[in-house]
């Protein structure tokens, strides 16, 4: 059905625009459309499987039988009229007609080869431990068993995704304690969280004659906690755990006491930035004294690491990262402590290799240089943390640091089909800084990976929607489903369409609202503040963007008890000693109160370009997160703005959306069944049956700032987007989907380079 009426306009799908498509959507679930033929209300559907159309809501009354006249066809008779007996053409407009959107069909990804069911190996010799295992269904592939029953020397277990790395992990270890009589208390097993670390233990429990006493024995847990507690063991005076510093918000207190002595702007600087790449430096094992800063960026971080460095030693403190530093220096200044570990541990297993850091690999070195028994398991391909200081390149180079290396690779993925499994293969193939080797999947299930394309990030939301609705009817569970993305600013249209819809779904504890994020507060609040010219609050928002240190909003509280007036004219009254700026001011509260009765979209631009956001942002961005780009939030939220007629009505739903995202996060643990929304970050290690990748374009995946180092010669951070979309397109069991985005942030959009397979 391509027509219906809203009110007595009749509307052709065929003569709609891009932007009318999504608002007729909107009045559709309002109930303002209804049938040209029986009257009834109708919808307009938008998804991923099937043409936009209109479609009764009652789906038990049967379809209308007879077909309206359409808008076209009432266009062209309207187009004449009858007078003095002669039929004569009417006028027509001289303005340039709204290019209907041309909808473009989803389409399947070809090309993989055939899917040939793999037909496993007899193995002659099999211990009776493993037997005893596979009679407790513990079932190992050939490579798996090699891997597990391989002890002595080093071992590099080049696990891919989906593989059954965990199971060759604990079968190992078990291995080695009743085949190998190798004593628990000499084995070391090292994994990334406290979540991973507790599973393996469970799981070892269920097989042959493993005891709690096996298990409690083992020296297994995260890095950090091993690592912690030596430090404990051999310096408990100066590692207690009240001198920890356990939380973020306490590290940027400190870092701002140093930045206020450098003239950094508590509200403009981006101290969360600054910590992270200081965490960068010290798993790195770079100090103060190693680093030379290559911008103005760096020399502020740099300066703020002394000084942070400086004021927690003074204050007796230490943070995480300490933990790992301190133990290395610890076995590095005491030989004999560092001998005693290198005995104790006969052999050592490692957990997620890839992720490892220049600090942990070190750690590792140094433990297995007597007993060379150290098995690392993990997949070069799916090493996505440089900005925590890991790289693949501890991988590629782990022959070269340990001789003799046996290198098994674990080839047959047990999670997903066929055809995501080779799309996947060959999209990856094309980095060029990995280990060879092809996954094999074992089976058939499930369809090829889909590439849909909305004209932006609305309909992309929408289609994914509408996709998630139609499967759940049809007998899915809401857990089925993961919708992946590259940055949290990239969910703000996915998760208003949810929390639209009634489908239960959890979102990252700390994901921050998307109209709470920073540059997106201070640039509404431009607006908030032309319809309440006493809202204090957006005024304090405001003043980053107008290049004003915080501490001012003291000031123009004074000036409103002084002179008697509201906020915003207290604000063009603030003297700040430099005549350029003050005069800008004066004009201030003309140029906000204009903004009220423009379209949100038209205020939006008015303020980037003629209030000076854009320099505000220009300036952040070369201060802040890279990955999370200011202006990426700005071409976001005029996005989001198109969908409002006022100003009024938008910052209403900015305010109930940033409300609905607390609500969210409260009532998560309340779904046992929900869509999962998380960064693909977030999902390394999960599976879905069904995923859903959100703008597979260039800019968006692979992000802007790769390609930027790309055209300046440096291919790592490229590759590295490569591997988050093979660890993406990895986590989907039988159904895979790629949205390719037309239009993003209101610019034209082209396809993700990594889908040229």
């Amino acid at each position: 059905m391509k027509t219906a009426k809203f009110h007595q306009e009749m509307i052709e799908l065929a003569n709609l625009s891009a932007e009318l498509l999504q608002h007729t959507i909107e009045r559709g679930k309002k109930g303002l459309l209804t049938c040209p033929v029986c009257g009834d209300t109708v919808r307009l559907y938008l998804g991923i499987s099937k043409e936009p159309h209109f479609y009764h809501i009652d789906k038990s009354k049967p379809p209308c039988d007879c077909t309206p006249v359409s808008a076209s066809q009432q266009l062209k008779q309207d187009a004449y009229i009858e007078k003095n007996g002669f039929r004569l053409p009417t006028s027509r407009s001289i303005t340039k007609e709204i290019e209907p959107f041309a909808y473009k069909h989803s389409k399947n990804i070809g090309g993989n080869p055939a899917f040939l069911p793999t037909i496993p190996k007899k193995s002659e010799q099999v211990h009776p431990f493993i037997i005893a295992l596979q009679n407790q269904g513990v079932v190992l592939d050939d490579d798996q068993l090699e891997a597990v029953t391989t002890i002595d020397g080093p071992l590099l277990v080049l696990s891919g995704a989906g593989s059954g790395k965990t199971r060759v992990l604990t079968a190992r270890t078990a291995f080695l304690l009743q085949a190998a009589n190798v004593a628990a208390s000499n084995i070391l097993l090292v994994t990334f969280t406290a979540k991973a670390a507790k599973e393996m233990k469970e799981r070892m429990l269920g097989y042959p004659n493993i005891t709690p006493a096996d298990v409690n024995a083992l020296v297994s847990g995260t890095f950090h906690s091993i690592f912690y507690k030596i430090l404990l063991f051999h310096e408990r005076e100066r590692w207690q755990s009240t001198a920890l510093i356990k939380y973020d918000w306490e590290k940027e207190n400190m870092l701002k006491v140093a930045g206020r002595e450098r003239g950094l702007d508590d509200k403009e600087f981006a101290y969360d930035g600054a910590l992270q790449q200081i965490g960068l430096w010290k798993n790195s094992l770079l100090f103060p004294n190693d680093i030379r800063p290559q911008d103005k960026w760096e020399e502020d971080c740099l300066y703020l690491y002394k000084k942070y460095e400086s004021l927690k030693n003074s204050a007796g403190k230490f943070d995480f990262d300490d933990m790992l530093i301190g133990c290395y220096k610890l076995l590095i200044n005491n030989p004999d402590i560092l001998e005693k570990y290198q005995h104790r541990f006969h052999y050592i297993l490692i957990d997620e290799f890839q992720d490892i850091n220049k600090v942990q690999y070190e750690l590792m070195k140094m433990l297995a240089k007597i007993s060379n028994n150290i098995c690392v398991v993990g997949d070069d391909d799916q090493s996505i943390y440089s900005f925590r200081g890991s790289d693949p390149s501890f991988i590629l180079h782990f022959e070269r640091d340990f001789p003799k290396t046996k290198v098994i690779k674990l080839a047959q993925n047990y999670r997903s089909s066929h055809e995501i499994v080779a799309t996947a293969n060959r999209i990856i193939a094309k980095n060029e800084k990995r280990k060879a080797k092809t996954m094999l999947a074992q089976h058939d299930e499930g369809t090829a990976p889909v590439l849909f394309y909305p004209h932006d990030e609305e309909q992309e939301a929408t289609m994914i929607v509408t996709d998630i609705a139609e499967k759940i009817e049809q007998g899915a569970d809401p857990n089925d489903f993961a919708i992946l993305y590259r940055t949290h600013t990239m969910s703000r249209a996915i998760f208003e369409r949810l929390a639209e819809s009634n489908l239960p779904f959890v979102i990252d504890q700390d994901a921050e609202a998307f109209y709470q994020r920073r540059t997106v507060k201070n640039m509404l609040a431009f607006i908030r503040l032309s319809l309440n010219e006493d809202d204090i609050d957006a005024c304090a928002d405001l003043l980053p963007a107008l290049f004003l240190k915080h501490g001012l909003i003291q000031e123009i509280k004074a000036q409103m008890i002084l002179q008697d007036c509201n906020a915003l004219t207290a604000l063009s009254k603030i003297k700040t000693g430099h005549t350029f700026q003050e005069r800008k001011l004066a004009k201030l509260p003309g140029q906000i109160r204009s903004l009220q009765s423009l379209s949100p979209l038209a205020a939006l631009e008015r303020i980037e370009k003629d209030l000076g956001f854009s320099d505000y942002v220009k300036k952040r961005g070369n201060e802040g997160n890279k990955m999370e780009r200011g202006s990426d939030d700005v071409r976001n939220l005029k996005v989001a703005a198109k969908r409002f007629t006022d100003c009024d009505s938008f910052i209403q739903h900015a305010n109930h959306m940033s409300a609905m995202n607390k609500e969210v996060k409260k009532l998560s643990k309340h779904f046992p069944k929900a869509v999962t929304l998380t960064t693909i970050h977030r999902s390394k290690g999960l599976e879905y049956s069904n995923v859903y990748i959100l703008s597979a374009v260039d800019g968006g995946l692979p992000h802007d700032y790769a390609m930027d180092d790309f055209r300046k010669g440096n291919k790592h951070a490229l590759e590295e987007e490569r591997r988050l979309m093979y660890v993406a397109a990895t986590r989907a069991q039988n159904q895979l989907y790629f949205s390719v985005l037309q239009n993003r942030g209101g610019k034209t959009a082209y396809p993700s380079r990594f889908l040229y397979i």
